[in-house]
């Protein structure tokens, strides 16, 4: 099969063998996938987790055709639509754990709108519902929020009932675009004053749940506009791994500081988030509410190219290979 594979000299197109799957795996001939942060993580040559190092084919989240079953697997049978997430999608066949593989909702849900699904509903469920502890009436701040996965943490933050839902983007034109998926207002994070305007619009107390995709960078003034007893959730680091960190604010304010990660997570741990966003979001899912815009679509022999448009990181929503 042809599979997008990290070699010496960078990611290629090559033939690779096709995987079988175990007892408790479903394999799927892919017909589209998306791009994470991760894979440029891994295509630069850096583990991510037990991800990566020489041979390894890249993506995390897939969608197309069951192919065959484990002996394990209850409720998927060959022929299904489905849409994964895993390792290895960038690829004729990939391999998932069955309970991270859901089926297709049965309406013009085409491949590609799929693909850019499994990652960020259950990265943003795990973080918004389940780590940030989401009360209804609440507000809402999403760091970096003109990714895929930040587009949906807007959009399932005003399903579960957050009174006001705020997104930044350090570009104006995403930042205009960001009110179609829930925001109520957008923050520019490269104004000094940006915590200011959380502030103000929260009437002084602070914003009750961050969800911070950015971090190093931004991480003092997230104390700040963050609210007493307000929560942070750590899901990503486009802004540093490290940095500053004003300890005094942190515990003036008493706030809950989460790191939250797929790469330490049990088996059971991933099938566990994938049933509880499920049970939250599925019918959104199924009647449209929760969808994602696909930024640009690649063959996947064009993989190189896709990989060097998100780095350039000039996309709103999700970019997709074609298999």
């Amino acid at each position: 099969m042809q599979a997008a594979v990290l070699t010496p000299n960078g990611v290629e197109v090559r033939d690779a063998p096709q995987p079988v799957p175990d007892a408790s795996q479903v394999l799927v001939r892919v017909r589209a996938a998306a791009l994470n942060r991760a894979d440029l993580i891994i295509a630069s040559g850096r583990m991510h987790g037990r991800a990566g190092g020489p041979g390894t084919v890249l993506g995390l989240e897939f969608a197309g055709e069951v192919a065959a079953v484990g002996k394990e697997v209850e409720g998927l049978q060959p022929g299904d639509r489905v849409m994964c997430s895993g390792s290895g999608g960038w690829a004729e066949f990939s391999l998932a754990d069955w309970g991270r593989v859901a089926k297709i909702p049965a309406n013009n849900m085409s491949y590609e709108q799929a693909a850019t699904l499994p990652v960020a509903l259950q990265t943003m469920h795990n973080a918004v519902v389940t780590a940030g502890r989401l009360k209804g009436g609440e507000t809402v701040l999403i760091q970096g929020a003109s990714s895929g996965v930040g587009l949906m943490g807007l959009q399932i933050a005003k399903l579960m009932g957050a009174r006001l839902v705020m997104g930044t983007s350090t570009n104006a034109k995403r930042r205009e675009r960001l009110g179609e998926f829930g925001a109520d207002l957008a923050i520019d994070t490269t104004e000094a004053t940006w915590a200011d305007a959380v502030l103000k619009a929260t009437d002084g107390k602070g914003v009750d749940l961050i969800v911070d995709q950015v971090s190093a960078s931004v991480a003092n003034e997230n104390l700040r506009a963050a609210a007493v007893l307000g929560r942070i959730v750590n899901v990503g680091r486009l802004g540093g791994f490290k940095g500053e960190f004003d300890f005094d604010l942190h515990a003036m304010k008493r706030i809950d500081y989460i790191g939250v990660t797929f790469r330490t997570r049990s088996v059971g741990e991933v099938r566990e988030i994938n049933r509880a966003m499920r049970a939250d979001l599925w019918d959104a899912v199924v009647t449209g509410k929760l969808r994602l815009p696909i930024d640009r679509t690649f063959p996947l022999s064009q993989v190189a190219a896709a990989l060097a448009h998100m780095r350039a990181n000039a996309h709103f929503g999700k970019i997709v290979l074609t298999v």
